[in-house]
């Protein structure tokens, strides 16, 4: 599956920026962002990349998606996946 993730800008050296996805940092590049981005701010991420900045209210929807989806029953695959993910890089289960 191939999803843009939503995540938080910690903090930013050059063109990378180190950003929280549910308490997982990563450092993400900024080369293709389509606007200038500062901590704090909400980016999409996508392979590594932050492909847009989004409005923290937009980010705050789709993390809900996120949230409702790790409640949910391990038998939905969407969820599944994103709990398998989010257990793979060592993140918590939810927020």
């Amino acid at each position: 599956m191939c999803l843009g993730v939503p995540g938080r800008v910690v903090s930013i050296d050059g063109l990378v920026a180190r950003v929280d996805f549910w308490g997982v940092q990563k450092d993400i590049r900024l080369d293709v962002v389509d606007q200038s981005v500062s901590p704090g701010d909400y980016v999409l991420n996508h392979v590594g990349y932050a492909i847009r900045r989004i409005p923290a209210e937009e980010a705050e929807q789709t993390l809900a998606l996120y949230d409702e989806l790790l409640r949910a029953e391990d038998q939905d695959l969407m969820s599944a996946d994103v709990k398998s993910e989010l257990e793979a890089a060592g993140g918590r289960r939810g927020r």
